[in-house]
């Protein structure tokens, strides 16, 4: 089937680089399938944090205009034929939805080595949005080099990231501590700030690893002091106030150097669309072999329809607004 005529699709247009970009809902001409690509009907593309700093045009290296989003599920249309109909899943690395166009969008042109085959136990809505939250996860456990012996603490652990993070660890066989503001954690960060709960917990040994979804420097400053020597602190974000000095973190330099301890970096928009679809793949034997828990997956999003993607977009963008996915 050849591609032709147009889709519905979210568009962002910039007049000027400092101007807040428009969002609307156009029709836009269908892709063309070009070489070493597929064409895919999406099925579901969520809304992710992410794309909202998007739409914000908070990210310099966004090419206007844009269609945006990061993630999506859905069956290849165009392709080899051997592959017209699988249903695939995938998400975007540093090029889809910020120099190439994104999945808010009836079909999308996807590099073939970008998608993974979807997990058989995940539905279309599921799928689409585990992407970045399972990838992020994943590479966040990598960066921290995390093995089966570890104690990992996970902050913000009831978050997407934070979840998909506890889960990936328990599979690799590691003790994981959650923190998060509720007693439904092991540690209630809205009670305890100073992480008292994991010396308890750990027999004052401290711990291996600290996977930091939340970006808070007080938390953070806090649990870099219940590392355990050579411990590795791991964290995804920071501060976005704009208040000077509210990003900047501070240690205790003599306890740091002495016990080996280690801060790192953890941003997925370093990786490529090709590089996430590997990823991916992995991620999809867990599912299929039973090692992740798909039973929370979809949950906690409301779901959408692409005709209302305006209001729907300034919905998620509100404190408290929810999470979103567009059902195609």
């Amino acid at each position: 089937m050849a591609s032709s005529g147009t889709m519905k699709a979210v568009y962002l247009q910039r007049s000027e680089p400092d101007v807040t970009p428009t969002l609307s809902l156009e029709n836009r001409p269908r892709p063309k399938l070009t070489p070493g690509n597929l064409i895919v009907k999406i099925h579901a593309s969520p809304i992710q944090p992410s794309d909202i700093v998007n739409r914000r045009g908070a990210f310099p290296y966004t090419l206007f205009p844009r269609i945006p989003g990061r993630d999506f599920a859905g069956t290849i249309v165009e392709g080899p034929p051997e592959r017209i109909g699988q249903e695939v899943y995938g998400t975007s690395g540093y090029e889809i939805a910020f120099t190439q166009d994104g999945f808010h969008a009836e079909y999308a042109l996807v590099p073939e080595s970008a998608v993974a085959p979807k997990p058989r136990s995940l539905s279309f809505e599921q799928a689409a949005c585990l992407g970045v939250p399972y990838t992020t996860a994943w590479t966040i456990l990598e960066r921290g080099q995390v093995k089966a012996s570890d104690v990992v603490l996970v902050i913000g652990a009831n978050g997407a990231v934070g979840s998909a993070a506890v889960q990936l660890a328990r599979g690799k066989g590691c003790r994981v501590l959650t923190a998060s503001r509720g007693d439904d954690s092991d540690i209630n960060t809205s009670k305890d700030v100073a992480f008292d709960g994991v010396s308890a917990l750990t027999e004052g040994k401290g711990v291996d690893v600290v996977i930091d979804t939340v970006g808070q420097p007080a938390l953070t400053r806090a649990a870099v002091l219940k590392l355990a020597k050579r411990g590795r602190l791991v964290f995804i974000t920071a501060p976005r106030t704009g208040v000077p000095g509210s990003t900047e973190l501070t240690v205790e330099m003599l306890n740091f150097y002495r016990d080996e301890k280690s801060l790192i970096g953890c941003n997925t928009l370093l990786y490529s669309v090709k590089e996430m679809g590997v990823i991916l793949q992995q991620i999809t034997e867990l599912f299929d072999k039973g090692a992740l828990d798909s039973s929370k997956l979809g949950g906690a999003w409301k779901t959408a329809k692409l005709d209302d993607a305006v209001a729907v977009y300034e919905a998620a963008g509100k404190p408290g607004g929810g999470k979103y996915v567009f059902l195609f």
